[in-house]
């Protein structure tokens, strides 16, 4: 899931689509059919400058990019095997994360720039990875139990989780999207507890974000923050999407 300006993109489970809805009435405008498209389209990124739409293709280990203008072109490319999630980082390029422990760094034509190998045998299943404002990546591995870590461009671990901050509120199962604020702190989709929680940007706290959602969020997989509009979406496994009014999310 993600959003671009007025609209939000969602996809589901073998569905070789992808649906648009409007941020201010929360109706489907529209579908994206995508050629090729395989079962598991585990990632989505809107790229503003580019005026596009990225998605990862975990089947067919490739992305394919959308042109949001008025042709709604796809193009398609093979990236590393399993991939994932995806961002957007500073120099614009699309950032893929992949199931053999790295991430690869694409231009918005799918020439790769460079290939970061995480250099850490103990770490497995990195799920999503987004920029901060260092240019350092933190780095999501969805595993059980589960971590989050800050890795270098040259794919050596900066820093991760100290057990004892982990021990305030749990260990994470099967840490999932990641959304990084204005002030480097992340919100991380704690899949397996059912919950989303706030990091700063030096994993040394730790929070489980409160919702305003009754019985709270079930098998949460997607997030995309939008804090110019003080809003939180979350998308869960079974098809369910939360728009959240959010407030402050600084440590």
């Amino acid at each position: 899931m993600t959003s671009r300006g007025d609209e939000v993109f969602v996809s589901s489970y073998n569905s070789h689509q992808i649906e648009v809805y409007s941020t201010s009435t929360f109706t489907l405008q529209r579908s994206l059919t995508i050629p090729g498209l395989g079962a598991c389209c585990y990632g989505l990124v809107a790229c503003i400058r580019n005026n596009c739409l990225y998605a990862s293709d975990h089947s067919n280990s490739s992305i394919h990019r959308v042109d949001l203008s008025d042709t709604n072109a796809v193009k398609s490319w093979l990236v590393g095997s399993e991939p994932t999630g995806l961002s957007v980082n500073k120099a614009h390029n699309v950032v893929v994360t992949c199931g053999v422990n790295k991430l690869q760094e694409y231009t918005t034509r799918g020439s790769l720039v460079r290939e970061i190998s995480i250099q850490c045998t103990d770490l497995t299943k990195p799920w999503h990875a987004v920029q901060l404002s260092t240019g350092d990546y933190m780095v999501s591995h969805g595993a059980s139990p589960g971590v989050v870590t800050i890795v270098g461009v040259d794919g050596q671990v900066v820093c991760s989780f100290d057990q004892s901050v982990l021990s305030t509120v749990g260990q994470m199962k099967y840490p999932k999207s990641l959304a990084v604020t204005k002030n480097d702190d992340i919100l991380v989709v704690d899949a397996g507890n059912n919950r989303i929680l706030s990091v700063n940007s030096s994993l040394s706290s730790v929070q489980v974000l409160s919702l305003p959602v009754d019985d709270g969020v079930q098998g949460p997989w997607g997030l995309y923050l939008d804090e110019s509009q003080g809003r939180l979406y979350v998308s869960e496994w079974g098809g369910r999407v939360w728009v959240l009014e959010i407030v402050a999310l600084s440590h």
